[in-house]
């Protein structure tokens, strides 16, 4: 069966330019700094988001891990918004492998109000682990690809000022949200110390992502992705794909958040499901089918069958993301699957 894929953004396939460049790639021994297409690409990843130097990585949660053990000591504790990617999806990589304790903020779809984080510091006690760091995800997944303003960047940023705090930004989907706000994404960034960001969800790299921030910042970092393993030899043929993604593949974005609103304004009209569309700001559509009397399991399963995938949110909850891999076409008949498996439970 020839499938509509909107499990995740991850599941795009390279291009046959992205291919070409990684046949032809030059390499050296990245763990020396001797691979001049990794050098190429972290030297555009650092210009993209405004920061000083940047790092190469196999997968963001590696990233975000290695930020996390850069920005923290053993014991520090990390302000994290309650459903983030960090806390919710990376295996308690944050606690187990960086022994860094997580102080949960509660968002409004994923974004954080500065007032409640400020709440959330603790004043010095000897009873307490030090706060060391707040980590902020633009755009959020659980939040439904919602978008954190550069207002509220800001002023994020100003309380962790007050109180000593580094700032680091999951923009593993950064371009969205850059595109989304109508900004480069050196302006988002710059509210935050370190920023990761995924070269292989919506710009098609088949694998890597990358860990941007100041010279001293990068140097730390280099250590600890060699602590975890992160250290790569000839890694220029996936940089080689990696610098195609920055280059080529940016822009299109914006196609996959139309698409996602012509999905979101179709799920609405169907009867059985319910959607906020005031959350689908970028590539993420969430839904919810309560009202079919059936499970998100179960549901995703009748979808599957009439050739459509999407991922769960336990117990009612439906993700639908977005890529270059589905046209209008493909939401015309996601939307046509999706009515069939309504209608079959409202007989």
């Amino acid at each position: 069966m020839d499938f509509i894929e909107m499990r995740s953004d991850t599941l795009t396939l390279p291009t046959d330019e992205m291919r070409e460049a990684m046949r032809r790639a030059e390499v050296g021994d990245d763990v020396y700094g001797e691979d001049p297409t990794v050098r190429r690409l972290e030297e555009l990843a650092a210009v993209k988001v405004g920061k000083e130097a940047a790092m190469f990585v196999p997968s963001g949660t590696m990233g975000n891990l290695v930020a996390v053990m850069t920005h923290c000591r053993r014991g520090d504790e990390i302000l994290l918004e309650s459903e983030c990617h960090i806390y919710y999806y990376e295996v308690g990589g944050l606690s187990a492998v960086a022994g860094v304790v997580p102080r949960l903020v509660p968002g409004t779809d994923g974004v954080l109000d500065p007032t409640d984080v400020e709440a959330a510091i603790r004043e010095e006690n000897i009873h307490y682990a030090p706060a060391a760091c707040l980590a902020i995800e633009n755009t959020h997944n659980r939040g439904g690809g919602t978008v954190t303003p550069i207002r509220t960047m800001a002023a994020l940023r100003r309380v962790a000022d007050e109180h000593g705090l580094g700032v680091h930004l999951d923009g593993a989907r950064i371009f969205n949200a850059s595109l989304a706000l109508g900004v480069e994404a050196s302006e988002i960034a710059k509210h935050a110390d370190s920023v990761m960001f995924c070269l292989s969800k919506g710009l098609s790299a088949p694998v890597g992502s990358i860990l941007a921030g100041s010279a001293d910042f990068i140097k730390a970092a280099r250590k600890n992705r060699k602590m975890v393993g992160g250290g790569m030899r000839q890694a220029g043929v996936l940089a080689a794909a990696g610098v195609v993604a920055m280059e080529k593949m940016v822009d299109r974005l914006v196609d996959d958040h139309a698409n996602a609103r012509s999905l979101a304004a179709g799920l609405a009209q169907i009867p059985g499901i319910a959607i906020d569309l005031s959350t689908v700001q970028t590539n993420i559509v969430m839904f919810d089918v309560s009202a079919l009397g059936m499970s998100a399991s179960q549901f995703a399963s009748e979808l599957a069958q009439e050739g459509v995938r999407v991922t769960t949110r336990p117990p009612y909850g439906i993700r639908a993301v977005l890529n270059r891999h589905v046209d209008s076409d493909g939401v015309r008949r996601a939307l046509a699957a999706v009515n069939d498996v309504c209608s079959r439970r409202g007989r």
